[in-house]
């Protein structure tokens, strides 16, 4: 398992609340040099659905399937 555990349970009825964790990975720990996952409980488990995250855009975050695409990128593991 990773060194930092994020985990969302927002969904997609609030955008920006539901890219943060995915922001905070992929923008922000792994660029530190921390090793990071993401566990999706509840709602947020929704996310990981291309159709889902096409369509979620927070306010002052990139869209999730940009932040979805970085965090894979970046090899942080999603717990679902």
């Amino acid at each position: 398992m990773a060194k930092l555990l994020i985990v969302a349970s927002t969904g997609a009825q609030d955008p920006t609340r539901a890219s943060i964790p995915f922001h905070i990975a992929a923008n922000g720990a792994i660029p530190a040099g921390q090793e990071c996952g993401i566990a999706l409980a509840g709602d947020a488990t929704e996310l990981i659905k291309r159709e889902i995250a096409s369509k979620v855009k927070g306010v002052g975050v990139p869209p999730l399937a940009d932040l979805l695409a970085a965090c894979a990128q970046r090899g942080v593991r999603f717990y679902i």
